[in-house]
């Protein structure tokens, strides 16, 4: 018996959802707004909040124009997750994809939605994680 594997079709397009995830990614962190309304939120670590002199403000604008998306750093294609220096410190950040009307309890059933799903971008001090 020979069993062939059928391609999901279920399955989202990893380009759509990494497009919408820079499109809120910039609206967020830049005020770029996106070509389609794109629900979300983004929070910020206490520690990058406490960190002064203008330092939150510098992690946010290099999140948002934070580019450098490669295999090793995005191997499902989502351009969900990236680190950037600040002043030699590492900053992390994360895109997180919910059910737009579940209180953040669970995941995005169709995470290339954006009429169902909720993003939430966390940014923070590496040593934090």
């Amino acid at each position: 018996m020979t069993i062939t594997a059928q391609p999901q079709t279920d399955r989202p397009d990893p380009s759509v959802i990494a497009a919408q995830n820079d499109a809120f990614r910039k609206l967020a962190c830049l005020g770029i707004p996106p070509a389609q309304p794109i629900q979300g939120r983004m929070h910020v670590t206490r520690s990058l909040m406490e960190a002064g002199d203008g330092f939150m403000a510098e992690a946010v604008k290099a999140t948002g124009m934070f580019d450098t998306f490669e295999p090793e750093n995005d191997p499902e294609g989502w351009r969900d997750f990236g680190a950037v220096e600040v002043r030699g410190e590492t900053v992390f950040w994360k895109i997180d994809l919910y059910e737009a009307d579940s209180d953040f309890r669970y995941g995005a059933e169709a995470p290339d939605n954006p009429a169902t799903t909720m993003r939430v971008l966390t940014i923070m001090m590496a040593r934090d994680w």
